[in-house]
Parts: structure tokens; C-alpha cells; sequence
């Protein structure tokens, strides 16, 4: 059973809204990356040089000072801050604190991080909330909610009290099968803030393996807009469940009663690994920050085109920037997966 710990006015800023970081956990030897880590040391840096431009990059790694010479032409010795941790892996979106606004307060939420289920190692990444904390980074109170599974990835929100998320992730026994659903609901009501929780049943990606993140099948975004990835192949093995998640779509409204404004983003064409097995390439999976929307890309121009059009239409007040991301996709992942956003007053010294 959960704790009794509960805020009384929490806000779960949207994504949207100012940040005053992004953070990265560096890919190295000792992580699944291994076997091809230039290549996706690569196109990290390449993420990092686009957040590191307009805003501060928290890096964290194993070894800072190896880090330090990768990234020192795009550090201009003010914009990156370096925390040394040992990590599992890379997936910062689900490890990362869940900022909260509570009144005045500014809460960093840390959740369990058990790696999707039980299905890879975790127990170091699910230490670098407290790392960060105990570091000085912060200018926030780091809350511990081990008592609950909950990864950033599994949830989106609109900073008004709407939460979306997916059924086959938060109901997966192996993250809280303490919980039925409703309990679960209640939990994101009193540590979220949320007012309304939609429960998306269907839409997956084929070579998915998070149960389903939200983050890969539709995003909030403002304008009370949903972006969502629709298949228009009826051989795609995605297309049911992707028909079925857009009808559902179609039901919701948000925590005031509104119904969405649905935009649909194309589906790359299927990418295999060396095994032939589809990966889950997905254009969902993008990065908003203050002044850009960081979308990942697949090298198929005509696709990789019409998503980010499609994204600059509902950001148009962002510059939408393409970043090849086929790199991330061989360990299941893309740009928003391995990224967390930190919202604005909860770093020190900014």
C-alpha cells in the first residue's frame, strides 16, 4: 500500500512551460551502449549542442572529467553542469525527478525507477535523484516516493490538471500490481495534482519495450492540442491499434470539459534491427524547451519533412529542429526518452 503523503494544491507543469534546464545522462562502457558508442555519443552531443545553446544541460555521468573534453566546444563554461553518478543506462526521462509545483513550494518527486517492470537493471539509476539533491543543484525540496513505480515517459500533462497516459503501462503488474486501477488514479490526483486522468487502451509501437509510453504515441501540447501518430498503411502491424488509440482520442476531453484538437504525425517507415525486428521509431517523441522543439529524425526526408511541419504549425512560436535519432531507436528509445526537462526556479545559481 502507498503512503499517506499527498499535496494539497500540486501542479505538474506542462512541458510548455519555462524550464530552467534540460538533463542528459551520458551514454558509456558500462551501459547496453557499448557496442556502438560513438555513434551515439554522436548524436548525443549533437542533442546537447542544441539544448546547450539556449539553456543549461545538467550531464550526468560516471566519469565527468572524460565528459568535460567531448562537450568542450560546445560549453562555454556557464551553460553545462556536470554531476558525476554511476548510472545503468541512459534513459533520463524515467529515472529524472518529477518536478512539482505545490504552492511556493518546488517539489522534486522521486519515484521508483525498477527499469519498466523488472526488465533491466536499475539500481543505480534509481538513485540519481538523491545524488542530484545531495549534489546542491537544486533549489527544491526532493520528495521520496519510492513506495510507487511511476517513470516520466508513462505520463503527459497540460499544466492544468490533465494527466494522459496508457493502461498497459500504469496497470503493468510488475510496476504496481498492489494497485487497481483506481488506486492508481488517486495517486496521480494527490502527488500530480491531476484532475482528470485519461487512460488510453490501445496504441502501442511494434519493438516497444516501456509497455507503452505515452511519450511514443501522443503528446499534450498547447492550444489544447493532442499530436499523435497515425499509420495510413493498413500492412502495418501498428495500424489497428493505432486506429483504435485515435478513436479514443476522439472521446477525450480535458480537465475542464474540452475536447482535444487532434493532430495526426506520420509513422517513419519500418526500421529493423540487424535480428530484423522492428524498432519503435516514433516523431512523438520530441523535446520542447524555452525557445525550440528538438524532433527526432530517421533519415526518410519525406517523412522526417512532414512531422516537423506538423510540429511547427501547433509550436509556432519555437524553432522545430530535426536531430537524427536512428542511433537511439537500436536500444529501443529516441530524443524525448533519454531527456528530462527541469521548469524554471528549481535550479540554483541559473
Amino acid at each position: 500500500m502507498t503512503n499517506t503523503f499527498q499535496l494539497s494544491t500540486a501542479k505538474l507543469p506542462a512541458e510548455w512551460e519555462p524550464q530552467d534546464a534540460i538533463m542528459l545522462a551520458w551514454p558509456h562502457e558500462a551501459t547496453d551502449w557499448n557496442y556502438m558508442l560513438n555513434e551515439v555519443q554522436a548524436c548525443f552531443k549533437k542533442i546537447a549542442a542544441a539544448i546547450a545553446r539556449e539553456m543549461k544541460l545538467i550531464v550526468i555521468a560516471p566519469h565527468i572529467d572524460k565528459i568535460k573534453k567531448q562537450l568542450q566546444d560546445i560549453d562555454n563554461g556557464n551553460n553545462i553542469i556536470y554531476q558525476e553518478s554511476d548510472t545503468n543506462d541512459t534513459w533520463a526521462r524515467d529515472f529524472g525527478p518529477i518536478s512539482i509545483i505545490d504552492g511556493n513550494r518546488h517539489l522534486m518527486l522521486d519515484f521508483k525507477f525498477n527499469a519498466w517492470g523488472m526488465k533491466f537493471a536499475a539500481c543505480l539509476d534509481n538513485l540519481i535523484c538523491e545524488k542530484m539533491e545531495l549534489s546542491g543543484i537544486f533549489d527544491a525540496q526532493r520528495i521520496n516516493c519510492q513506495d510507487f513505480v511511476l517513470e516520466g515517459g508513462s505520463i503527459e500533462s497540460d499544466g492544468n490538471g490533465t494527466i494522459l497516459t496508457t493502461s498497459r503501462c500504469l496497470l503493468s503488474p510488475n510496476r504496481n500490481g498492489f494497485l487497481d486501477k483506481q488506486g492508481i488514479e488517486n495517486v496521480l490526483k494527490s502527488r500530480l495534482g491531476a484532475k482528470k486522468v485519461l487512460w488510453l487502451q490501445h496504441g502501442e509501437l511494434t519493438g516497444d519495450d516501456t509497455d507503452a509510453h505515452i511519450d511514443t504515441l501522443a503528446r499534450l501540447a498547447p492550444g489544447n492540442t493532442i499530436l499523435y501518430v497515425k499509420s495510413n498503411d493498413p500492412h502495418d502491424e501498428q495500424y489497428a491499434q493505432l486506429c483504435l488509440m485515435e478513436e479514443e482520442l476522439k472521446t477525450f476531453t480535458n480537465a475542464q470539459g474540452e475536447a482535444f484538437n487532434l493532430v495526426p504525425l506520420p509513422c517513419p517507415r519500418p526500421i529493423f534491427d540487424e535480428d530484423r525486428l522492428q524498432l519503435p521509431a516514433t516523431y512523438a517523441n520530441f523535446l520542447i524547451t524555452n525557445t525550440q522543439v528538438l524532433v527526432p529524425t530517421y533519415c526518410q526526408p519525406d517523412n522526417d519533412r512532414q512531422a516537423i511541419d506538423v510540429i511547427s504549425k501547433v509550436f509556432p512560436n519555437r524553432s522545430v529542429v530535426g536531430i537524427d535519432c536512428n542511433a537511439l531507436i537500436k536500444q529501443h528509445g529516441s530524443l524525448h526518452c533519454i531527456t528530462m526537462q527541469i521548469p524554471k526556479n528549481f535550479i540554483k545559481n541559473k
